[in-house]
């Protein structure tokens, strides 16, 4: 058979239902091999639309989503998204066209050197110069995407190998040699993090999206509830422990909990699963939690004592360990009693949080934080929520509570704007039996809102909620914090009349004035079969807070708004 139909096939056997993409001169015969395939082919109206379903398909299905492009600007168009999905550990297989082998370095029409353009932003790349090299290829783009620390793959394939005809054997199975994406966990490490836990005054539990790739929520809410230790979160992390758990203190960093920030500097020893240690959550490193043992869980070595130095590094998948370390808890306790001297500063802490005029209802009525609030109340549990880049996401990470893992999809690591709409597709297409929102600002939505094209075709009923503050309002925030109101390149004089957008492309839209239009805009919303945007008029200088500054450190978490800026 050909390549092309053996990329096909290959893709079948793995169980492939949907390919997010667009076809173009170099990947015509893959294109041509799909037509007689059950694969659904989903056209988008930009490769980076493509990459961005795929992405959040991956996050909420537990599979590799699969994008596709063509040669030269096809391929590098996908450059944002799969650099977010690397950023974020999503897994993706992207399947791009090349030239053909023999024009191979003679700058032929569309030739790029994509492989080149992607390895830094990719977890492995093939291309096959065979089509017999195709099945094993594509064998392991799949393995590698989804297992270990999951991530993006690239499979570049010339044109002349799709069109090749060859003798074609599928593996069964594939070993890669060097990879070991699972490694037995270290008994005795176990043992050591057990001891520390047991001896700690005050325990905190720091939970990331790793917890969520390794399915590992149970067992991380179960440590939590036998050491009755609070839990904080990474941005990514959302959604691991549920948020309205009385243990819950929410997540920390730049814009996290004002409790969660208080808190984190004051433990004794932090239990941290699946977490970077990123600069947008830790702040200054050498600052963040200064006085804590720090056990670190991860299924990445190269995690360890990168950006933090820790205590203890235990390597492994967080589902296997939290396990092994739950039952040397048990081994060595009996469930600690909630009237404890921990709980009871954590309670002080939410008491005097409370003042703070970042969590007083006295906003606007159509504020940010009103608005997420009165979203996670009508949203079911289990209903997705997807969100661009910007000020509306900072209000989702303090306001709304996520209570299921794989409810919540958002690009934190590179911070793509643009990334909520075509995400609430992929999410739609990997859950289409529950609500999926996409909670978006103007300047975000702009960038990808063709993607409403696509959700038309595709009879794709999800809800896109545009901020429209006219601003680049995370930007605003900071010009106005910290560069004296310096105004510059933040103000959109022209935008979309957002209702007639929806309008040209078929989709049902509002403009809402008040809260009790916007509840009532998204029940009719989540309850209908096709796609709606609603679209929500805010004011430009409404500031998210709390605020840890870049280059700070959790401490210098600023609580107050710009007139009451103060520092707890």
């Amino acid at each position: 058979m050909s390549g092309a139909r053996a990329t096909v096939e290959a893709l079948e056997k793995e169980k492939v239902e949907y390919i997010f993409g667009m076809p173009g001169g170099a990947n015509l015969p893959f294109y041509d091999a799909l037509w007689d395939s059950k694969i659904k082919h989903v056209l988008v109206r930009h490769e980076q639309l493509g990459a961005h379903m795929a992405d959040a398909y991956g996050r909420v299905s537990r599979k590799a989503g699969v994008c596709s492009a063509t040669s030269g600007p096809g391929a590098t168009n996908l450059v944002t998204g799969i650099a977010t999905a690397f950023a974020d550990s999503s897994p993706v297989v992207a399947i791009t066209g090349q030239v053909a082998k023999s024009m191979t370095g003679k700058s032929g029409f569309q030739e790029t050197d994509v492989v080149g353009v992607l390895t830094p932003v990719t977890k492995y790349t093939l291309q096959p110069l065979s089509a017999a090299e195709i099945p094993s290829a594509v064998k392991k783009s799949f393995y590698i995407a989804q297992t270990g620390r999951p991530g993006p793959v690239l499979l570049d394939i010339p044109k002349d190998v799709q069109q090749e005809e060859a003798e074609i054997t599928f593996p069964d199975s594939i070993e890669i040699r060097g990879y070991r994406p699972s490694v037995p966990v270290d008994y005795q490490d176990i043992e050591r993090a057990a001891d520390m836990l047991v001896k700690a005054d005050r325990p905190l539990l720091f939970g990331g999206g790793g917890i969520r790739i390794a399915d590992a929520s149970l067992q991380f809410k179960a440590i939590a509830e036998l050491l009755v230790a609070p839990v904080i979160t990474t941005l990514q992390g959302k959604g691991t422990f549920p948020e309205d758990h009385p243990l819950s203190v929410g997540p920390i960093g730049m814009h996290g909990r004002a409790e969660a920030n208080k808190l984190v500097g004051e433990c004794d020893v932090l239990l941290a699963v699946g977490v970077r240690f990123s600069d947008r959550s830790t702040g200054n490193f050498s600052e963040f939690a200064p006085d804590a043992k720090i056990i670190h869980i991860d299924a990445d070595p190269t995690e360890f004592n990168k950006n933090k130095l820790v205590t203890l590094c235990i390597l492994g998948d967080a589902n296997r360990v939290l396990s092994m370390l739950f039952d040397a808890l048990v081994r060595r306790m009996s469930k600690r009693t909630e009237d404890n001297a921990w709980l009871a500063r954590l309670n002080q802490i939410r008491e005097e949080m409370k003042g703070i005029p970042a969590y007083k209802d006295s906003y606007a009525e159509l504020s940010g934080p009103r608005i997420v609030k009165l979203m996670r109340d009508i949203l079911p549990p289990e209903a997705i929520l997807t969100t661009g880049v910007g000020r509306h996401q900072m209000w989702c990470e303090i306001h709304y509570r996520v209570m299921r893992p794989r409810t919540w999809v958002t690009s934190t690591g590179l911070g793509t704007m643009g990334f909520g709409l075509p995400a609430a597709i992929g999410a739609k297409f990997a859950m289409p039996s529950v609500p999926v929102v996409d909670f978006d600002g103007d300047g975000s939505f702009v960038m990808t809102e063709q993607a409403l094209a696509t959700a038309v075709e595709e009879k794709i009923p999800v809800v896109a909620i545009v901020m429209n503050d006219r601003s680049l309002g995370m930007v605003e925030q900071w010009q106005r914090l910290m560069y004296n109101r310096r105004f510059i390149g933040i103000r959109f004089q022209n935008l979309p009349d957002f209702v007639k957008l929806a309008d040209s492309y078929g989709v049902q839209g509002t403009r809402v004035g008040s809260l009790d239009e916007f509840g009532k805009a998204l029940r009719e919303g989540i309850r209908g079969d096709s796609p709606t945007l609603i679209e929500v008029p805010v004011s430009h200088e409404e500031d998210v807070f709390p605020f840890m500054p870049p280059g700070k450190s959790i401490k210098d978490t600023v609580y107050g708004t710009s007139k009451e800026m103060s520092v707890f």
